[in-house]
C-alpha cells in the first residue's frame, strides 16, 4: 500500500504549503485531506505494521499541540461557552490534527527533498502574487510601493509567512548545494533572496526583528569562512532592510520631532495595557476565549479605552503572550510556551548534525519556531487561521521528514573494536536475547556471573567469548572486574535485562566509524506491563558505551557510576536501549525493596544520615512530582503513573532505611535484643 499512497501524500503536502499565500482554503483543504489519510492509516495500523518505531520526540510534540487545545477548551468552558469564544476554539481545534498528519507524512516517507520543493514553490507563489499585483497596477512599481504590499491578504500575515517561506527556500538552496545539485541550488537561492525582498515590501516591523535571527540560523550550514563573512553581512543587511522600510524611518523622524508614536504602535500599547489588566485580574484562568472581546467593548463603553479599539482590536490583543495570558491565564502562557519551545528544542538538537538532510531540516524547523516566537511579539498568530494552520502543517511536515531522514542516515560501518560486558545472576529469561542483541555491535562478549542457580550460565556459554563465575562484591566492583577483561577499543556495558535495538545497533556502528565523542549515553526504552515508557525516569539515557582507555567504575554497592577521565566528550545517541526492568509486579516489589535497602547501606557507608521521617516523606513526594509531572511521566498513561508511584516508594524506603541505620536507632535495637 505504501507505494501507491506515497506520491499523493507528498503532493498534498506540497500543494498545501505552496498554496498557503494564494488561498488559505488551499492550505486548509490539503491539511484536512492529509489528516483524513492519517486517520485511515492509523485505523488500519499500516504504519506500525511497516515496523515504525514511534519516536518519543513526536509524542512530546503531540502533547504540546493537544495541551494547547485542552487549555482553550477549559477557557471556553469557564467563560460559559460564548459564541466569540467558540469561533476562537474552532481555530485552535485544528491542532488536534497534528497526530494524523504525522501518521500520514511518516507513512508517506516525507523527506527533505519534498519539504524544500514545497518551500521553493511557496517562494514561486510569492513572485506570482507580485506579478499579479503589477499587472493590476498596470506595471507601475511606484503605485505598488505607495502602500504596504500584502498579496491580496493582510500585509502582516503575508509578510511574516513570505519571509519564513523565503528563508526555508534559502535553506533548501544550501541543501541542494551540499547534495551536489548546483543548478537547482542556484535557482533556490535566487528565488529565496527575491522572495525575502518581496516579503519586506509588506513593511511589517516584526520582519525586521526576525530577519537577523533567520540569518543567524543559517550559519551552522555555512563553512567557517562564510560564517566570518556572515558576521559582517548580517548587520549590513539589517541596516539596509530598516533603511528601505518607510515606516521605521518615518516613525523615528516623528518621534524625534514631535515625541509621538504612530497610531499603530499607540493602539498596540493601549490594547496591551488592557490585556495586562485582564490577566492581572484573572491570573489563573483569564477572562475566557470570548471574554477579551467583551472586556474591550466594556472598557470602551465606560470610557476607559479609546473608541478606535472597537474597529481594530476586539478580536485579539495583537501579541501572542498577552493575548493568551488575558484569555487563558497562567495555564494559557504555559501552553503557548510548550507549543513554541518543545519544537524548538527538538529541532535545535540537530542543528549541527553531520547528516546533510537532518541538519537542513533542523534549521528549517528552528526557523518556524523562532519565527512564530518573534512574529507573536506584535501579532496574535495563533488566533489567525492562516498563521495557525501554516504552523501546524510546517512543524508536522518538517518533524516527520526529520525523523524519516534520521532513520535512514546510519550507513557507515564500524571501524573500532567493541567489547560488551554483562554481569548476571539468575537471568535465564533475559540473557540469550541480551547477548544476541549485543553481538550486533560487539566483537567480544564478556559475562561475569555471581552464582546463578538457574540456567543462566549454561545459556551464556552459547554466546559469550569469556564467561566466569565469581562471588558478589557489589555492582560497581563486579562491573569493574568485567571491564578489566575487555580488550576492545570501546566497551559496551549492558545489564542482562537490556537489549540493543536494530536501529540503535546501526547508529552505534555508524558513529564508531569515526567517533565524534569519547563516550555515548544510550536512551532507555523501558518496557513493562506490555507498554514502552518514553518519559519519567524511564526516559533517561544512561552512559553505556565508552572508549576503554582510562575508564573505570565506582565501587558503589548499587547505582554505580562510570568514571570518565576529565576533558573527554560525552554525547547522547538517538536510538533506544530496550530495558525490561521486571517480569511482573511482584518482581518489581522485590527489586525495588532490594535497591532501596542497598541505597540505604551505600549512603550510610558514605556517612550520610537523616534525623526525622519528614525528610524521607518529602523526598518521596518530590520524586513523584519530578517523574510524573516535570519529566512528563503522565504521557505514559496508567503505567507511567504506577511507575512514578513505585519510584517515589523506592526513594521513601531508601531514606527511611537510612533513618533506621542511625546510631541511636541501632543502639536502641541492640538494647531491645539484649532484653
Amino acid at each position: 500500500m505504501t507505494a501507491p499512497i506515497k506520491k499523493p501524500i507528498h503532493l498534498l503536502f506540497v500543494i498545501g504549503v505552496a498554496g498557503a499565500l494564494l488561498s488559505s482554503s488551499v492550505l486548509a483543504s490539503a491539511t484536512l485531506l492529509l489528516a483524513i489519510t492519517g486517520f485511515v492509516i492509523s485505523y488500519r495500523k499500516s504504519l506500525y505494521q511497516a515496523g515504525w518505531d514511534k519516536p518519543k520526540e513526536l509524542r512530546l510534540l503531540h502533547f504540546a499541540f493537544w495541551f494547547f487545545v485542552l487549555v482553550s477548551v477549559c477557557s471556553w468552558a469557564v467563560e460559559g461557552f460564548s459564541y466569540e469564544g467558540g469561533k476562537t476554539l474552532g481555530a485552535h481545534a485544528r491542532f488536534i490534527l497534528f497526530w494524523p498528519l504525522i501518521i500520514a507524512l511518516s507513512y508517506g516517507r516525507l523527506g527533505a527533498n519534498t519539504v524544500f520543493a514545497a518551500a521553493g514553490l511557496l517562494a514561486a507563489s510569492i513572485f506570482a502574487l507580485l506579478g499579479s499585483a503589477l499587472i493590476t497596477s498596470q506595471g507601475s512599481m511606484a503605485t505598488l510601493l505607495s502602500s504596504r504590499f500584502g498579496g491580496g491578504i493582510n500585509p502582516i500575515s503575508f509578510g511574516n509567512i513570505a519571509l519564513l517561506g523565503s528563508f526555508l527556500t534559502l535553506t533548501g538552496g544550501l541543501f541542494f548545494y551540499r547534495s551536489k545539485r548546483r543548478p537547482l541550488a542556484l535557482l533556490f537561492i535566487v528565488m529565496g533572496t527575491g522572495a525575502a525582498a518581496i516579503a519586506m515590501l509588506s513593511q511589517t516591523r516584526s520582519n525586521l526583528i526576525a530577519l537577523p535571527f533567520f540569518l543567524l540560523l543559517l550559519m551552522p550550514l555555512l563553512s567557517r569562512n562564510l560564517r566570518i563573512v556572515s558576521m559582517v553581512a548580517i548587520p549590513v543587511l539589517l541596516v539596509t532592510a530598516i533603511a528601505t522600510n518607510d515606516r521605521v524611518p518615518g516613525q523615528f523622524d516623528r518621534f524625534m520631532h514631535s515625541d509621538t508614536l504612530d497610531s499603530g504602535i499607540t493602539i498596540r500599547m493601549e490594547v496591551w495595557g488592557q490585556a495586562w489588566h485582564m490577566f492581572a485580574d484573572n491570573p489563573w484562568i483569564g477572562v475566557g476565549l470570548g471574554g477579551y472581546t467583551r472586556e474591550i467593548e466594556t472598557a470602551v463603553a465606560n470610557g476607559e479605552a479609546s473608541a478606535m479599539l472597537i474597529d481594530c482590536c476586539t478580536g485579539h490583543a495583537h501579541g501572542d503572550v498577552l493575548n493568551i495570558a488575558a484569555t487563558s491565564g497562567i495555564l494559557g502562557i504555559l501552553s503557548w510556551a510548550l507549543l513554541i519551545f518543545i519544537p524548538l528544542a527538538i529541532f535545535a538538537r540537530h542543528l549541527f548534525s553531520t547528516h546533510t538532510a537532518t541538519a537542513h531540516l533542523a534549521v528549517s524547523g528552528s526557523m518556524i519556531s523562532v519565527g512564530y516566537l518573534l512574529f507573536g511579539l506584535t501579532e496574535a498568530t495563533f488566533n489567525r487561521t492562516l498563521f495557525l494552520t501554516f504552523y501546524l502543517v510546517s512543524v508536522s511536515g518538517i518533524a516527520a521528514a526529520l525523523f524519516n531522514e534520521l532513520s535512514t542516515s546510519y550507513v557507515r560501518q564500524r571501524m573500532r573494536t567493541v567489547s560488551a560486558t554483562i554481569i548476571t545472576k539468575n537471568e535465564e529469561d533475559h540473557i540469550a536475547d541480551c547477548l544476541k542483541s549485543a553481538r550486533l555491535v560487539a566483537d567480544e562478549i564478556i559475562v561475569l556471573d555471581s552464582g546463578s542457580t538457574d540456567r543462566t550460565v549454561e545459556i551464556a556459554k552459547q554466546y559469550a567469548d569469556i564467561l566466569e563465575v565469581t562471588d558478589w562484591p557489589g555492582f560497581g566492583v563486579q562491573k569493574q572486574r568485567a571491564l578489566e577483561k575487555a580488550t576492545g577499543d570501546w566497551v559496551l556495558s549492558l545489564d542482562a535485562d537490556e537489549r540493543i535495538t536494530p536501529e540503535l545497533a546501526r547508529e552505534i556502528n555508524h558513529r564508531l566509524a569515526d567517533p565524534d565523542a569519547d563516550a555515548y549515553k544510550l536512551p532507555w526504552a523501558v518496557t513493562i506491563y506490555g507498554a514502552r515508557l518514553d518519559f519519567g525516569r524511564s526516559g533517561r539515557a544512561p552512559l553505556r558505551l565508552f572508549r576503554r582507555e582510562g575508564v573505570c567504575f565506582s565501587d558503589a554497592l548499587v547505582h554505580e557510576r562510570i568514571l570518565i577521565p576529565e576533558g573527554r566528550k560525552t554525547k547522547t545517541l538517538r536510538g533506544r536501549l530496550t530495558h525490561y526492568t521486571h517480569r511482573d509486579f511482584g518482581h518489581s516489589l522485590e527489586k525495588s525493596s532490594k535497591y532501596a535497602w542497598l541505597g540505604s547501606l551505600e549512603k550510610h557507608r558514605k556517612g550520610k544520615k537523616t534525623r526525622t521521617m519528614i525528610y524521607p516523606t518529602l523526598r518521596g513526594l518530590m520524586t513523584f512530582v519530578q517523574v510524573y509531572f516535570i519529566r512528563f511521566g503522565f504521557l505514559d498513561g496508567a503505567v507511567g503513573y504506577l511507575t512514578a508511584v513505585t519510584y517515589a516508594q523506592v526513594t521513601f524506603n531508601k531514606y527511611a532505611g537510612l533513618w533506621t541505620l542511625s546510631p541511636r536507632r541501632k543502639n536502641h535495637s541492640s538494647a531491645e535484643e539484649r532484653k
